[in-house]
């Protein structure tokens, strides 16, 4: 937690994510296990060497060349499949120009913060920007919030969508907008809109669905500054996850206190992962959490 007198403590939280292991990483890549698929992606943060031995490696059922764009597959898998955490499915996908498959097992301490921060007859609101495939979506809507999913891709609203059905939460209370983040708030604050609850895991760099330009040490203090103005009289919480390399979970901080204010608690740290096959920990995103506060 920041106390504005003292240092900041930086938190450290691991996956908890169910149907997946990251059995080992090195030398710029990682060895994963998804629901029991077993795949090998490049990871810039895994500067050491690997602890497996190579006949290990092998083993990967599918490997994303970032030189071709594609992956190489191995084995007979299907390029679709299903994964669980909790109540919530998620279908996992290897898509060629991407060496992404829909879901972020780092990110699960905030799915479980999400869930445990609802409450059925609260009638909270939730805004998801650069929403994705709908992991925070998912978790609020199953915790009682009425959620609005924001991103520019329609591909990947699509694929919310379709984790909305396999986690048999169709006919809960979502809205699904395929919109340019920055833009829909201004228009949300025109309308005056408010919500309980702000989540935004921003991209370092990325276009809008009409060629607009984001950069995040560019935008995002402003963008903060803006979520602000969309905070009901009495918020929950504001997560934002940051994946850029050069970004520090105390420079996130830093810009919530400025933009959102101190009257509440800020928590601020890493999103990791950790080896099953060692006591390493594979750090992969930083993030801040801002709760309950009152705004004046």
């Amino acid at each position: 937690m920041i106390d504005s007198k003292k240092n900041p403590r930086i938190e450290l939280k691991t996956s908890e994510c169910d149907n997946y292991d990251l059995l080992d990483s090195g030398n710029g890549l990682k060895l994963e296990n998804f629901a029991g698929v077993k795949i090998i992606r490049p990871e810039p943060k895994a500067w050491w060497k690997k602890d497996l031995p190579e006949n290990e490696w092998q083993r990967a059922d599918a490997v994303f060349d970032p030189k071709t764009g594609r992956w190489s597959l191995k084995t007979s898998i299907p390029k679709t499949w299903n994964m669980t955490f909790g109540p919530l499915t998620f279908e996992a996908r290897l898509n060629d120009n991407s060496k992404h498959l829909g879901i972020f097992p780092e990110q699960s301490p905030h799915w479980k913060f999400i869930m445990g921060k609802g409450g059925q007859n609260k009638n909270l609101r939730l805004l998801n920007l650069f929403g994705y495939t709908g992991a925070s979506t998912l978790s609020a809507l199953s915790a009682g919030f009425s959620v609005t999913h924001v991103d520019a891709s329609t591909p990947s609203v699509s694929w919310a969508k379709k984790n909305l059905e396999l986690s048999g939460m169709t006919g809960k209370p979502v809205r699904w907008i395929v919109d340019d983040a920055v833009k829909f708030v201004r228009r949300e604050i025109r309308r005056n809109s408010r919500y309980d609850a702000i989540v935004l895991d921003p991209p370092a760099f990325g276009r809008g669905p009409k060629g607009e330009i984001w950069k995040l040490e560019n935008n995002i203090t402003d963008l903060l500054g803006e979520c602000r103005q969309l905070l009901s009289d009495s918020p929950e919480f504001i997560i934002i996850t940051i994946y850029n390399i050069e970004a520090s979970a105390i420079m996130s901080a830093n810009i919530i206190r400025e933009t959102i204010g101190e009257k509440g608690t800020i928590s601020c740290g890493e999103l990791s992962l950790k080896h099953k096959s060692s006591e390493k920990i594979l750090p992969l995103s930083i993030f801040s959490i801002w709760e309950k506060c009152s705004i004046s």
